[in-house]
């Protein structure tokens, strides 16, 4: 049976305060079925070993939101088209209104100083769970800024104008960052996002990654972007991966650490492992080495926040009820755990 975790939290007044906030919201991409995750990541019994063998105390409203009073009425979310663009912005207006709610949600938990997980949901919803967690440690912390972990197959740094989709969960990076603002096509769109809820490019750490735009390569670079790519985790070994990755937003051995928000894509797993997901990319992460990931961030007691996202039951096979939508889901828990605090020995 595992143990609680013992390890000591950092930028947190109790190890064992958990907010929660399930999202069931699909907009920021084009296939359905990912609105569905938070309810079969629940109904797999993830509440109860967090409640029961890790023993945290769970805030949560008992709601998957699905944001009905924040989404435009049918037929006037228009794709938006931008000066330049390669493709126009899909659900813009819905994407906004979400994770500026979301944000509101998230900042609740972590201004309380909760530990706060969200379930997704497709990957905009960060631009939401961040941008929460980001206000509220700089409001804790004496204005401090907080590291960003992003565990994806992909970079997720596109532009409005860099996009070959114009779906937003290929965006949010370039939102949080500033690197993109709200449009001056209209102002409103991702207009609520403002200086506190943004974070610094130098703190961002990117873990996984092997289907990156050309665009977003030059992003990257531009901005001096940490990033790992699968060839990194063949060539170093995961552990080592990890050792620089968290000496670059110093929180390695005898650093300084910083409040970090661990953003985990299912998708960085291999499909092979974690088949029920949107946009999967052969070549990626073990389980386990997903796992490890989760827990040496756990470890460093400095994580503040975490997402989970892009597991969709809907796309494997014969649907919710198939194998690899179970192995999925089972992945998904899995991750979370060890992020919270599981560990293979108790």
């Amino acid at each position: 049976m595992t143990a609680p975790s013992t390890i000591a939290t950092k930028f947190l007044p109790a190890k064992d305060q958990l907010g929660l906030v399930a999202v069931g919201f699909s907009g920021g991409q084009c296939k359905p079925g990912v609105d569905a995750a938070p309810s079969a990541l629940i109904e797999s019994g993830l509440l109860t070993d967090i409640q029961e063998t890790l023993e945290y105390t769970l805030y949560h409203d008992g709601i998957v939101h699905g944001y009905a009073d924040h989404l435009p009425p049918p037929g006037t979310d228009l794709p938006l088209h931008i000066a330049g663009a390669k493709a126009p912005m899909i659900n813009p207006i819905a994407v906004s209104n979400v994770t500026h709610a979301l944000c509101d949600q998230v900042y609740e938990h972590a201004s309380k100083g909760r530990l706060v997980l969200t379930l997704g949901g497709d990957h905009s919803i960060a631009i939401g769970s961040v941008a929460g967690t980001a206000k509220a440690v700089r409001e804790r912390h004496n204005n401090s800024e907080m590291a960003l972990v992003w565990v994806d197959a992909h970079a997720d740094i596109n532009t409005p104008e860099s996009s070959g989709s114009g779906n937003i969960h290929g965006m949010p990076v370039s939102f949080l960052t500033g690197i993109t603002k709200a449009p001056k096509e209209n102002p409103n769109i991702f207009g609520w996002i403002k200086d506190e809820h943004r974070i610094n490019p130098s703190k961002i750490v990117y873990i996984g990654l092997r289907d990156v735009d050309i665009p977003e390569k030059k992003i990257l670079k531009d901005h001096g972007i940490r990033a790992f790519s699968m060839h990194d985790v063949d060539r170093y070994g995961i552990g080592k991966v990890m050792d620089m990755a968290l000496d670059h937003i110093n929180c390695g051995p005898g650093q300084e650490g910083m409040p970090i928000h661990l953003s985990f894509d299912v998708d960085a797993l291999d499909p092979y492992v974690a088949p029920s997901t949107g946009t999967p990319v052969r070549g990626g992460l073990t389980l386990r080495e997903g796992d490890f990931i989760c827990e040496v961030i756990h470890e460093t007691g400095y994580l503040v926040a975490m997402d989970l996202v892009e597991v969709n039951p809907a796309l494997s096979g014969d649907g919710p009820e198939s194998i690899g939508a179970k192995e999925t889901i089972r992945a998904g828990c899995s991750l979370v755990r060890c992020a919270l605090g599981e560990c293979l020995l108790g």
